[in-house]
């Protein structure tokens, strides 16, 4: 069975988010996928949330890459 996450729950999940840094990623379309069952209900499976957070993953900042 899926797991459905509010934001409020993804916020929790990730150290750092907050609802305001998450909408501000569902507005720009940078953030892990989401669904609307309804117009004013935002939810998260939490595989979505897991895959994303697996994509962010980096080896070196974005600094480094920029004095090399």
């Amino acid at each position: 069975m899926e797991k459905y996450l509010k934001p409020e729950q993804v916020c929790d999940l990730i150290p750092g988010m907050t609802k305001t840094n998450l909408a501000q990623l569902r507005f720009t379309g940078k953030g892990p996928k989401f669904l609307k069952p309804t117009p004013r209900t935002v939810v998260y499976r939490e595989r979505d949330i897991l895959e994303w957070l697996e994509a962010s993953e980096q080896t070196i900042t974005d600094r480094a890459k920029a004095s090399a």
